[in-house]
């Protein structure tokens, strides 16, 4: 135990991973320690009897490779601090990855959702703010709450958000975000803030900074609400925009570059999206594509 806690410590000390990564390092940790709990002593064998446990578990693919990256980070911390001399995971190679394309929201959806609110109320004002940011640039959740009003350009209607490990980038937001912003300015966040002085975008109720969690929270409640027959989280808004950016012509590049992604090829998983309403387009309207 006192090994994994102290490499969630230096996760978050030295990477400056978000608590949200370190949580899911501590939980594939932790359920390491739990099959084997002398973790320092773990040789091959184990570790590939750990490997044959998960695939018993019909644990998929994609949760298995997380798992196994987890783990491999964990003792390559042990063996740099001469804890352990090897790392027996490093050589156990992932399953291959299911690459499932990304869902994303319908466009009329989306707007039932836009218009819910009651912009006469300022916990309305904030959420609605929460949703039209959140469609308008793309940005992850804990970025969006990690918003300061310092980091807003109004004039340029751009926002410098700090992303995975610290990276800069700069996302922007249109004409509906803007109104929304300026009336929550100007009514809702003055009210929530209850007096007191914070630096950040979205406050709670009690002024203070607004979470991850209720974010969520919030938009399934607004899903279940608005009639919505199918799952929108934070993260399904941010594939929403990058996948009608690029049917609306944008280039993979800036997209890469709005997301926040280190490389291209965690973009291009859009292209296929984008591709298949370019399929569904071209049988409606060509005249050879389907039986007379």
């Amino acid at each position: 135990m006192k090994y994994i806690d102290d490499f969630i410590k230096y996760l978050g000390v030295v990477k400056k991973d978000s608590s949200y990564t370190l949580v899911n390092y501590r939980n594939d940790l932790m359920e390491l320690y739990d099959f084997y709990t002398d973790i320092v002593n773990i040789d091959e064998v184990i570790a590939r009897e750990y490997l044959e446990y998960m695939y018993s578990r019909n644990l998929n693919r994609n949760s298995i490779s997380r798992k196994l990256s987890s783990i491999r980070s964990f003792y390559n911390y042990l063996v740099r601090e001469g804890i352990v001399s090897v790392n027996y995971f490093r050589d156990i190679s992932n399953p291959k990855r299911a690459k499932a394309l990304p869902r994303y929201a319908k466009d009329v959806d989306l707007n039932i959702m836009f218009d819910y609110f009651d912009k006469s109320k300022a916990i309305d004002q904030r959420n609605l703010l929460i949703l039209e940011m959140l469609y308008a640039t793309g940005v992850r959740v804990m970025e969006l709450v990690n918003i300061k009003i310092s980091d807003i350009d109004r004039y340029n209607n751009s926002i410098k958000i700090f992303g995975k490990g610290s990276k800069e980038r700069m996302v922007f937001y249109g004409a509906y975000a803007s109104d929304t912003l300026d009336l929550y300015l100007k009514d809702g966040r003055v009210k929530l803030s209850c007096g007191k002085d914070s630096e950040y975008l979205f406050l709670n109720k009690n002024g203070g900074v607004l979470s991850t969690r209720y974010v969520r929270k919030m938009i399934d409640d607004v899903v279940r609400k608005c009639g919505i027959d199918y799952h929108i989280s934070p993260h399904t808004i941010r594939h929403t925009f990058a996948t009608d950016m690029l049917n609306a012509g944008c280039d993979l590049m800036s997209v890469k570059e709005l997301l926040g992604h280190s490389s291209i090829d965690t973009t291009s998983i859009y292209t296929h999206v984008s591709n298949e309403q370019i399929k569904q387009v071209y049988e409606f309207a060509h005249p050879r594509a389907k039986d007379n």
